[in-house]
Formats: C-alpha cells, structure tokens, sequence
C-alpha cells in the first residue's frame, strides 16, 4: 500500500490537523524552526546539484505517488505550501516575511534573507557558492539526504532499473551509502542530522541563542520521531524494508526513533553547554536554561505569592535559574527499559549536575561532562535496543508517573511528554498493537494535552498534569 507515514493520523481523528492548527503552529513559530540540518559540500563526499536535479517524471515530481519502488512524488509533498510536510521548501521564504524583518532589525541585521546566522538553517548550505542550489529552495532534499554528485546516477539507476529480488536492492542502497548518501534510516544518524538545525550545532548559523529569542526568534523545541513523521514523504512498504533493513516488511521503530532523539539532543546541550556557546559575555548562555523559571510576572505587593513549583529531580536553592532539563526528564522515562544500571547512574549524575549549576562554572561543566558520558552510553543502548510490541506502553505508563509527572513543574518538559506520548501512540498504531480506529476515539484527549501547552504564558503545571494523565488513561484502556 503506497500510504505516506503519518497519514493514519489523518484517518484517525484528523492528527495532523489538530496537532498543527492547535498546538505545533505556536510551537514552529509560523516556519522559523523547521529548517533541516545543513552542511558544507567539503564534508560530505561529492558536491550539491540542486532540488532540479531530484526532479523530473521518471524521478521525484510525479504528480501522483504511484511509483513502482517510491511514490515518486516526493517534490509536490516536499513543496506543499501549507502543510508540515512542506515547511522546508518555505525555510528560506519566511526570512523575507515581517516577523523575520522585525528580527533582523533587533539584531542589527540588514537583512535576514542574506545573513550567515540565519542561512545556516534556513537553506541547503553552500547555496550561495554553489550555482546548482537555489536559495529559493530553502531547505532542500540535500540538506538531510547529503550532497548528491557523488551518488545521484546510481541512485538514479537503481531506482529506475527496479530490482526484483530484495538483495539487489540492499546491495544498491549500500553502495549509495558509501558514495554518500546519508543513512537516515539509521535513528543515530538522522538524531545528529536532524539535531543541527532543529536543536542547534557548534557550526556558525546554527545556533538560536538567547539574543536571538530575545530579539524574536521562537524558542527552539524538538521531538525526532514526530517531526520525522510530519516530514515524511515515503512510505514504508515491502521495498522500503528491502532496501533500507534488509528484509520484506522491515519497519522503523519508532520507540527507538523516540529514545535516542531524546539522548542525543540532551547529549547536544551538555557538550554546547561545556563549549564556547555556554557563556556570552559575563553571563551564562540563558539558551540552556528553563526560560519559564524566569519569565513569569513580576510585580509588587503586601503579600507577594509564589509562582514558582517545586521540582523534585532539581536540588536548587530558590532563585537559581534551573538547566533546562525537558529531554533530561523523558531520557530518565525511557533509560530503565535500555540498562536498569545507566538508569541508575543517569539518575545520580542528573542530581549532581543540578547540585552543580549552583556551586560555579567550573563545577557545573565537570558534572556536564559525567552526565553527558552517561547520555552518550545510553544513547548507544538505545539504538543497539529491538523494542518489543509492550515497550510504547510501558514507555507511556513510565513518562506519567507520579515521579516523572511531579517534574512537569515547567512548559518545556511538558512540551516534551505530549510530544512524546503522541509519538508512543503512533508506534502502537504503525506496529499494529491498536487500530486506526482505536486511536482515533482518544484523539480528543491527546489534542487537549496539546491545548493544555499551546500557550508558554497561560501554561499552569496542575492543570496540564490533570489533562495529561487523562490522556495516559485513556491510552493505558487500550491494552
């Protein structure tokens, strides 16, 4: 069946939908943090040749999907002017729009169109060097799959040359692998992709700091495994599983795509964290902490009321502003189903790291450094790890506990736990544990987590634990 990933959800109860116009909209910022990774031709084998050299009937611009072996229509999804699917091929455009004018005026720019901080994301790097790429293109299928010239004709070949033994396929797959053609079917590799842009990377252009949120960029948040699938533009069929895993019906697993999306791009922030990127000027990098700690009314009264929540997994004294910790939290879910002994150790570094932001910078780097070295073995855990067909609901059982949910103190870990509670709810639908319709007759209690964190500024913890474990109920009623 030639169904893109993700379109259950429309049959379902209208996911996408939902999910976009009610929550993810605020969340992207109206296009600013959907830019795909982008890297130089020089670290990559071969050199860009362009969205144009994608497209064509017998390649990726079909106007229907029934190609043999791919939809091949991958261009008309990827160009989707109003949907998910089609923000990359936007990225670029949205630096033209007021929101992004304003923007560059607070940081001093002359134009966000044509600045470095800003191109690092929002185009296929080396547009501006390389004639092939197009600006206007925006993020193009180059920036996630890799610089084309050194795989693109036999790539070409062997999908027009379709195989009919499943060997053949794989043999051709793996030889576009070693002429660099990037291997995102791998969840470790696509995390690290994906993660520059949609997280950030030690490489000039791609790194929102905090002058930048403050100038109006939107806060950066990122969930693998759900992106991915509002990003796909293929199918995971028979040939799909040939090709990439070797064997007929070979799927991604997406409680594996979940877990080490959340590993490495908490491993990202502690080794930014312990970099350069960590400080500006004689302050910290307020990037790297919990921004609704801070930003909350301010205002002076007879008798002031404290807005603030305990946190039960940050040993700060009152007044520090705490790390943020949003993918800390769902890594701590997740970590006893890889290593009961890592989980124990991340949890110990976790309190550690905490009890360190407030002693200094030095002490602060040093317990980053013992927490990242833990993350590092888990993600490796992770990706080594066969899911079972029970783990997306002891996954699920494991981020609404009582000890997970009473660190729900703060916008972004919540963010995080309906973002990942709804990905965990797909990998039962895509593994067959529950039906379209099943899931489709709780939607309206995942889309009211989804409310319950639209807005940072009207965001209260007792109220969104309250939805969200209704939510979880109704999820845990399936098995």
């Amino acid at each position: 069946m030639k169904m893109a990933m993700g379109q259950w959800r429309n049959a379902g109860g209208q996911k996408l939908i939902g999910f976009l116009t009610v929550a993810m909209l605020s969340l992207i910022g109206f296009g600013f943090f959907w830019a795909a990774p982008a890297r130089s031709a020089s670290e990559n084998q071969g050199s860009y040749t362009g969205v144009a050299s994608c497209a064509g009937s017998t390649c990726h611009s079909r106007m229907d999907g029934d190609g043999n072996v791919v939809r091949q229509d991958e261009l008309k999804i990827w160009q989707e002017p109003s949907s998910p699917s089609g923000a990359h091929s936007r990225a670029w455009a949205v630096l033209n729009n007021n929101r992004s004018r304003f923007i560059a005026r607070n940081l001093g720019l002359a134009d966000a169109a044509s600045a470095p901080m800003c191109l690092g994301c929002h185009v296929t790097n080396g547009a501006s060097a390389n004639g092939a790429v197009r600006l206007d293109d925006g993020v193009g299928c180059e920036s996630c799959h890799g610089p084309a010239g050194g795989w693109i004709a036999s790539h070409y070949a062997g999908v027009l040359n379709a195989p009919s033994v499943g060997a053949e396929m794989r043999a051709k797959h793996m030889a576009n692998l070693q002429a660099g053609l990037r291997k995102l079917e791998d969840p470790v590799v696509r995390a690290g992709v994906c993660a520059d842009c949609h997280f950030g990377s030690a490489k000039d252009g791609q790194f929102v700091n905090h002058r930048m949120m403050a100038a109006g960029h939107p806060r950066i948040g990122f969930e693998l495994d759900l992106f991915s699938q509002l990003q796909a533009h293929h199918q995971e069929d028979a040939d799909y599983g040939w090709r990439k895993f070797g064997a007929a019906g070979a799927r991604t697993d997406h409680v594996q795509m979940w877990a080490v999306g959340q590993a490495t791009v908490l491993e990202r922030s502690l080794d930014l964290f312990r970099s350069k990127r960590g400080q500006d000027g004689m302050f910290p990098e307020f990037y790297f902490l919990d921004c609704h700690s801070c930003h909350r009314r301010i205002f002076d009264q007879a008798q002031p009321v404290r807005t603030g929540v305990d946190n039960v997994g940050r040993n700060l004294p009152e007044g520090y502003a705490p790390y943020n910790d949003e993918n800390l939290i769902m890594l701590a879910a997740a970590a006893r189903l890889a290593s009961p002994a890592l989980a124990s150790e991340l949890a110990a570094r976790t309190a550690e790291f905490h009890r360190a932001m407030a002693v200094d910078r030095a002490a602060a780097n040093q317990a980053a450094l013992a927490l990242g070295q833990t993350v590092a073995k888990l993600k490796a855990a992770f990706a080594a790890k066969s899911f079972s067909s029970t783990d997306a609901f002891v996954l699920v059982d494991a981020i609404a506990s009582r000890a997970m949910t009473a660190r729900f103190t703060d916008y972004a870990g919540s963010q995080q736990a309906v973002m990942g509670v709804d990905t965990l709810l797909s990998s039962m639908v895509s593994s067959g544990q529950i039906t379209i319709g099943a899931a489709a007759g709780i939607r309206a209690d995942i889309d009211r987590a989804y409310g319950a964190v639209k807005e940072p500024n009207s965001y209260k913890p007792a109220e969104f634990q309250t939805v969200f474990e209704r939510a979880v109920r109704a999820i845990a009623a399936l098995k």
